[in-house]
C-alpha cells in the first residue's frame, strides 16, 4: 500500500516535470503573453493525459485534483526559488490546473468511471476552461512587457531574448522615412 502511494507520488513528480517542460519557456511572464496557445494546447493535453493515466491506476474519482495540486506545489516551488535567486514575484506565473482537474474528476464520477467519456467529456471541459482560468491568471500579472525586458531569462538563447522596441529611433531614421515616402507615391 506505502509502495503504491509512493508511486503515485513518484510519477506525479516526473509527469510535473514533462508539463513543465511541455511549455517551458511559458511559465517565465516574458513569453508567457506571446505564447499563450501553445501553453493552452500544451499545458491542456498533459493535464488530461496525466489524469487520466492516474485514474485509470487507481479508479478512484478525486486523482485528478490530487495530480494538479501537486503539480502546482511543485510549480510554487520553482516560483520561490526563483524569488530567492532576486527575480521578481511575477518573474514565474504558477498555471491554474486545479480547477479543470476538478471538472475532469466529476466528468469520470458523473460517467460512472467510464475511462472514454472521462478522456472526451473531461478533455473538452479541460481544454475549454484551463485557457480561461490562465488569462485571468496572468492579467493579475502587473506589468508582463516590464518583466520580459527587465527580466530576461537567463537560460534563453539569444535569438529569444525579448528586443525592447526601438519606437523612436526607427521612425526618426532615413531609411524608415523614405520606405514610408516610396510606399505612398509608388501607389498606383
Amino acid at each position: 500500500r506505502t509502495t503504491h502511494y509512493l508511486f503515485i507520488v513518484v510519477v506525479a513528480v516526473n509527469s510535473t516535470l514533462l508539463t513543465i517542460n511541455a511549455g517551458d519557456y511559458i511559465f517565465y511572464t516574458d513569453w508567457a503573453w506571446t505564447s499563450f496557445v501553445v501553453f493552452s494546447i500544451s499545458q491542456s493535453t498533459m493535464l488530461v493525459v496525466g489524469a487520466i493515466y492516474y485514474m485509470l491506476f487507481t479508479g478512484v474519482p478525486g486523482t485528478a485534483t490530487y495530480y494538479a495540486t501537486i503539480m502546482t506545489i511543485y510549480t510554487w516551488v520553482a516560483k520561490g526559488a526563483w524569488f530567492a535567486l532576486g527575480y521578481p514575484y511575477d518573474f514565474v506565473v504558477v498555471p491554474v490546473w486545479i480547477p479543470s482537474a476538478m471538472l475532469l474528476d466529476l466528468a469520470y464520477w458523473a460517467t460512472r468511471r467510464n475511462k472514454h467519456a472521462a478522456i472526451l467529456i473531461g478533455g473538452v471541459l479541460v481544454g475549454m476552461s484551463l485557457p480561461l482560468f490562465n488569462m485571468i491568471n496572468l492579467l493579475l500579472v502587473v506589468d508582463p512587457l516590464e518583466m520580459a525586458f527587465k527580466y530576461p531569462r537567463p537560460t534563453l538563447p539569444p535569438y529569444m531574448t525579448p528586443i525592447e522596441p526601438q519606437v523612436g529611433k526607427f521612425y526618426n531614421s532615413p531609411v524608415a522615412l523614405g520606405a514610408g515616402a516610396g510606399a505612398v507615391l509608388c501607389v498606383p
